[in-house]
C-alpha cells in the first residue's frame, strides 16, 4: 500500500485575517466578511476537487498495485485545528474523511516544514502539497502532480514535482518520502528570488530532478480575482461535458456577489494592425 498525501495548507476564512489584499483594509474593494465568506468557497471547492480526483486515481488500482489516498488540512496556531474541523462537520457530510493537524514554526517556511514533516511522520510516500486559494483547481491538476511523484519514487534519492502560479510563485509543490528536500530559504527570499525560482534553485543545488506541471492560478489580488472569475464560469459550463468537479461554491458567491462576469473597457495599447486590416 502506498499512502498518497495531499496536504491543504490553510487559514480559517475568518474576515480581516485572509485575503486582506481583496479588501478595503489594503487595495481591494470588498469588505473583510464578503473576502473571507468568498475564501471560505474556495477552500470546500479545492476539498471537493481533490477528493473527486482521490477517487479516479483510486480506480486505476490494478493487480497487486495499491494507492490510497487522504486528504490532510495543515492550519495554524494551534487551535485554529478543532475550529477548522468544526468548519467542516458543521458543513455535513464529506465523501471522505478529513485528517485535520496544526503547523507551528517561526516563519512561514517553518511553519511548511513542520506540516510536511507531520505528514511524513502519517507514513505518508508521497505528499502533495497547495493552498485552498485556487478555485480553477481541476482533478487532472491533482491526478497529474500524484503520477508525475510515481514516476520520481523510482529515481535515486527521489525528486519534486511543482507547478507555478500566475505570478511566479508555485501553487503546487510536492516530494516523495525519499527526497532530501525542504522548504527553507523559499518564502521571503533573502536574495530576492520568487518562490517558483526559489525551488528550482533549491533542487539544482541538490541536483535532484523537477517535473513541472501546468500552471494554477491563485487568488490574492484583485487582478487574480478577475482572472479567477472567468476561468470559475468556463469551468461550471464545461462541467457538464468533461466531467470535471466544478468550484460551485465560488460560482454561486461570486453569483451573489454580482462579480460573475468581468467587462474591460476598450484596449487601444495593442500592435498596430492597419497595415493588416487595412
Amino acid at each position: 500500500m502506498r499512502k498518497n498525501v495531499l496536504l491543504l495548507f490553510s487559514k480559517l476564512p475568518e474576515a480581516g485575517l485572509v485575503k486582506t489584499r481583496l479588501t478595503t483594509l489594503k487595495d481591494g474593494i470588498f469588505e473583510p466578511e464578503v473576502a473571507s465568506a468568498l475564501y471560505h468557497c474556495m477552500l470546500f471547492d479545492v476539498c471537493e476537487i481533490c477528493m473527486a480526483a482521490f477517487d479516479k486515481l483510486e480506480a486505476k488500482n490494478t493487480g497487486n498495485a495499491a494507492d490510497e489516498y487522504e486528504l490532510v488540512i495543515s492550519t495554524a496556531p494551534a487551535e485554529n485545528a478543532e475550529r477548522m474541523q468544526k468548519l467542516f462537520s458543521d458543513a455535513g457530510r464529506w465523501p471522505r474523511p478529513i485528517t485535520f493537524i496544526a503547523d507551528k514554526g517561526a516563519s512561514f517556511d517553518e511553519h511548511y516544514n513542520d506540516a510536511f514533516q507531520k505528514c511524513w511522520d502519517m507514513e505518508a510516500d508521497c505528499i502533495l502539497s497547495m493552498g485552498a486559494d485556487m478555485p480553477a483547481l481541476t482533478t487532472n491538476d491533482v491526478i497529474a502532480g500524484f503520477e508525475a511523484l510515481h514516476k520520481l519514487e523510482d529515481v535515486p534519492r527521489g525528486g519534486i514535482v511543482l507547478a507555478p502560479d500566475q505570478e511566479m510563485g508555485v501553487s503546487i509543490i510536492g516530494w516523495t518520502r525519499e527526497t532530501a528536500f525542504n522548504h527553507s530559504g523559499v518564502f521571503y527570499n533573502k536574495d530576492g528570488l520568487t518562490v517558483l525560482p526559489a525551488y528550482i534553485q533549491k533542487a539544482r543545488e541538490a541536483e535532484l530532478p523537477a517535473i513541472y506541471l501546468p500552471p494554477v492560478p491563485d487568488v490574492d489580488t484583485m487582478a487574480d480575482l478577475m482572472h479567477n472569475i472567468t476561468l470559475v464560469e468556463a469551468l461550471n459550463y464545461c462541467a457538464a461535458f468533461d466531467g470535471n468537479t466544478p468550484p460551485w461554491r465560488t460560482a454561486n458567491a461570486l453569483r451573489e456577489m454580482s462579480w460573475d462576469e468581468v467587462r474591460v473597457p476598450p484596449n487601444t495599447l495593442h500592435d498596430p494592425r492597419e497595415h493588416i486590416d487595412k
